[in-house]
Formats: C-alpha cells, sequence, structure tokens
C-alpha cells in the first residue's frame, strides 16, 4: 500500500473545530503519518535533513492547512522554501521526489460558490494554489485536485463531523490505491470522487477493510496544546 504523510500546519488549531476534527478522523493505522510542523518547530527552524528524509520514506504527501490569504500559513512557506532545495528536490539531478502524489487539504472561510470566476474571490481554491501545483510539477510529483472545506464559520457540528468523515475517506482510499488519480488530477476539487456511496477506483487494487489491520498511529511529533496565534478556521 503506498504510505502517506501529513504535513500539517495550523498557528491556532485550539480554535479550529474543523481541524481538529479532520485530525480526529485521520486512521490510526501504519503507514499514515501525522506530521505537525509549528508543533516540531515553533521557532521556524526547520530541520532540513529531518523533513528530507520523512519525505523520500512516503509516497504521497497531503498538505493540511487553513486557508490564509489565498495561500498558506507562514511555516508551510518556510518548510517549502528551506526544504525542497535544488538538486535534490528539482534541478538536473533533483530527482528524490518523482512519482510521488502531492495534495492539499485545506479549510476555507468562504462558502464553494465565492470561489468561482463570478464569485468575490474571482479564482477557484485550485487556481489560486497554483504555486504549489507549480511546485510539484518542478519536483516531477503527481498533483491532485485539493479537498476543501468551504464556510467552516457557518458549519453545524454535524455538517463539520461529515467533512471530518470525508477526510477520512480520502485518506483511506490514498493508502489503499484506490483514489482515481488521473481523474483527481484534472478537477478543481475531490468532492465528486468523495460523495457517499462513490464506489472505489483502484490505481491498484484496494485492500479489504478486514484486511486493514489496525496498528498505533504513526504521529510524529505528537500532537499537544500550544499558544494561540491567530484566529484560524
Amino acid at each position: 500500500m503506498p504510505s502517506v504523510l501529513i504535513l500539517f500546519a495550523h498557528p491556532a488549531l485550539e480554535k479550529s473545530r474543523v481541524h481538529r476534527a479532520m485530525l480526529d478522523a485521520v486512521p490510526t493505522r501504519a503507514g499514515i503519518t501525522l506530521h505537525d510542523l509549528y508543533e516540531a518547530y515553533p521557532d521556524l527552524d526547520v530541520d532540513v535533513v529531518r523533513e528530507q528524509a520523512l519525505l523520500e520514506a512516503h509516497d504521497v504527501v497531503v498538505l493540511q492547512f487553513p486557508f490564509y490569504w489565498y495561500s498558506t500559513p507562514p511555516m508551510l512557506k518556510q518548510w517549502q522554501d528551506l526544504v525542497l532545495e535544488h538538486g535534490w528536490a528539482y534541478g538536473a539531478t533533483g530527482t528524490r521526489l518523482a512519482g510521488k502524489t502531492l495534495l492539499c487539504a485545506l479549510s476555507a472561510g468562504g462558502p464553494q460558490h465565492a470561489y468561482r470566476p463570478e464569485g468575490y474571490n474571482r479564482f477557484t481554491v485550485r487556481q489560486l494554489l497554483a504555486p504549489i501545483e507549480q511546485t510539484a510539477t518542478l519536483c516531477r510529483m503527481r498533483y491532485v485536485a485539493p479537498f476543501v472545506v468551504h464556510g467552516t464559520h457557518r458549519l453545524e457540528p454535524a455538517e463539520v463531523a461529515r467533512e471530518a468523515a470525508r477526510y477520512g475517506r480520502l485518506l483511506d482510499r490514498l493508502q489503499a490505491g484506490a483514489l482515481a488519480l488521473d481523474a483527481a488530477a484534472s478537477l478543481d476539487a475531490l468532492d465528486p470522487l468523495l460523495a457517499d456511496g462513490m464506489p472505489e477506483v483502484p490505481n491498484g487494487s484496494a485492500a479489504p477493510d478486514a484486511a486493514r489491520a489496525p496498528a498505533a498511529p504513526a504521529v510524529y511529533p505528537p500532537l499537544a496544546p500550544r499558544a494561540l496565534a491567530a484566529e484560524g478556521t
């Protein structure tokens, strides 16, 4: 099965109903690693060797974050600037990420209809994530459509739970090799592939649930309460 690395970056996790629920939905078994960048590097002093080793050890990389000013929180930008080195991630000899899959899993305060050409944000979320998509292309990675939770400020608890369940289903399918990556690469968002009752479309063969023996989750490093930074979603 493909191994999945979740690079989580939220400067105010204690204020976020949505991201706490999404983290709770991360499957608790081997092969899925949750890495909280703000917890690991509160001073933004990223350990490049450590981060590169994590990337090399996984097949799928998920960037999970709140959508701040049409971009990522600063920690994730710092991570990109330092970790994705020339000669390692890109360039003539930079092939260490080639063939891996990259996608974003994010929350946005605005409703879905706001992220359209006729909406007040003027662009789709995928279009606004173009710098990350081009980064993936430069690193010879496969980039697929984002997972987006819209309208976070107005979601009822049941809606938050539903979105978290969708995220857990996405991670299940990514690890099982059961998400149609070719289709996902051409979409604006992953919603059509995660609808309730949507059958798994394997890129390989999806292991039956009974064959997936639960194991201790790979959480690196463990999550812990931290100081509030700024209001997020």
